[in-house]
């Protein structure tokens, strides 16, 4: 059987999409992804995609239709509270085809749906990416000691820790100092009525005192609520704490009377009625200095591999759809037999846009976790929508 000439590491969205892309134009190609199964994603929030960039690649995928029916265009409205549980700031979103949530699940069932089976190689936790000293073409190495040779380009598309960065640059990620830590409120609940009237089919984040409460509706109805703490990178993994996110209960309690001891029980109630696992989200960027890497032979990176960035700007899935848009564009410009030149192109393209997205991620990441937050980010945004409507 004939070598695949593109290794595409991590069936996410922008890998996915990729595959989707490549196999419209008949181009052959391996997805390599750890997930031993496509069930075995977790719930994984919501996803707001918007119409420039991630619609734009679903569109160029055959896509656009079947994201229409799974899409929640009554989700787009986000109301920014206080620590005193008082309204500060609405973003309606509602322009058009704005910006209509889907849940990750969906969309990556989507995805999935939309490519060749047999094209995906499950259970592939890749250990190492490589050139062989023989022919220099790219290897890909699974931790289960596998080793799949003779490709022409390798795409990282696995996220944060990707094994293929280390071939273009020596800069990783760096912590941004806070943590999300995550658990639901089910459709179930005793208080599902009351998180429907606060939380709406849309969104809320309270914040203040460098915290944040954050709540999203799902597809099935329930909600997934969101903690921000500014913690230790580690913080996580310390035995202690760990045994702290396993006891749901334990944990609500610590975080009531530890972080926001004080708040109003209108947003807190949302930590005290969640249920289910509790998982933490360290929250990483790449240094925006680091994105300028020469491209290198045999080897491109997309989505949160090449620039992974704090959620703050609602850009990452958006900007990852439209790396994978623009990397097939060129390879099908460039063809198999120039794969160097399509990656350079797409090069040009997706630095300046990562640089924006974690840039604008980090101001408002900073306004939001402030001491005094909302404050600075609804001057912002109301300076902002008071110059759009001046002209």
């Amino acid at each position: 059987m004939s070598i695949p000439p593109i290794a595409i590491l991590g069936a996410g969205p922008s890998g996915l999409l990729l595959a989707r892309l490549l196999h419209l134009h008949r181009i052959p190609h391996t997805v390599f992804e750890r997930d031993a199964h496509r069930s075995d994603i977790g719930q994984g929030g919501t996803l707001d995609v918007h119409a420039e960039t991630g619609q734009l690649a679903l569109k160029k995928a055959g896509l656009l239709e079947a994201f229409k029916a799974k899409a929640r265009y009554d989700a787009q409205r986000m109301v920014i509270f206080n620590k005193e549980g008082e309204a500060a700031l609405t973003l309606d979103g509602t322009d058009g085809e704005g910006r209509p949530e889907i849940d990750r699940r969906d969309l990556r069932g989507l995805l999935l749906d939309s490519v060749r089976e047999e094209s995906i190689v499950w259970g592939a936790k890749v250990a190492a990416v490589r050139r062989s000293p023989v022919d220099q073409s790219m290897e890909v190495e699974l931790v289960d000691g596998r080793v799949h040779r003779g490709f022409g380009l390798v795409v990282g598309a696995d996220g944060t820790w990707t094994k293929a960065r280390e071939l273009v640059t020596k800069a990783k990620p760096v912590y941004s100092g806070y943590h999300y830590i995550t658990a639901m409120i089910p459709k179930t609940s005793p208080y599902h009525t009351k998180a429907t009237s606060l939380v709406g089919a849309g969104g809320i984040m309270a914040t203040g005192s460098r915290r944040q409460i954050a709540a999203q509706r799902m597809t099935d109805d329930s909600y997934s609520v969101a903690i921000g703490l500014a913690l230790p990178e580690n913080w996580s993994r310390q035995t202690a704490n760990a045994e702290l996110l396993k006891n749901t209960s334990t944990f609500k309690d610590w975080a009531m009377t530890e972080k926001f001891s004080g708040w109003s029980t209108r947003v807190t109630d949302l930590i005290k009625n969640s249920e289910g696992a509790c998982r933490a989200w360290p929250l990483y960027a790449m240094p925006v200095e680091s994105l300028s890497w020469e491209t290198v032979p045999g080897v491109a990176l997309i989505g949160d591999a090449a620039h992974v960035s704090t959620p703050f700007a609602g850009e990452g899935v958006n900007c990852s759809l439209h790396d994978a848009l623009q990397l097939a564009e060129q390879i099908v410009k460039h063809g198999l037999d120039d794969l160097t030149s399509a990656v350079s192109e797409y090069e040009k393209f997706m630095f300046p846009r990562a640089i924006a997205m974690i840039t604008e991620s980090q101001a408002n990441g900073e306004m939001l976790f402030a001491e005094d937050a909302p404050r600075g980010f609804v001057e912002v945004f109301s300076a902002f929508a008071n110059a759009e409507k001046q002209g």
